[in-house]
């Protein structure tokens, strides 16, 4: 694991999945789990690194994702 400082040079991150996402509570407010990223044009391995994400902050992610594939010719659905 890095220690953050390649997030503040700039570096550039491939985001490879979000793993293991789960609620923290039963009123399903936050939720938790893993992102999986590489650095791009590095040789070193791919890092893990723990999330907690605000339901309202996956419901914009999810809205924003929705609206790039609509516009995407390739994953046009039929």
């Amino acid at each position: 694991m890095s220690d953050g400082t390649a997030a503040r040079d700039g570096a550039e991150w491939e985001l490879l999945t979000l793993r293991g996402l789960a609620m923290t509570d039963e009123t399903a407010a936050e939720f938790h789990g893993t992102l999986v990223i590489h650095r791009v044009g590095s040789a070193e391995p791919v890092e893990d690194v723990r999330v907690r994400v605000k339901r309202s902050a996956l419901e914009e992610v999810a809205a924003q994702l929705q609206r790039l594939l609509q516009r995407s010719t390739r994953y046009r659905r039929s």
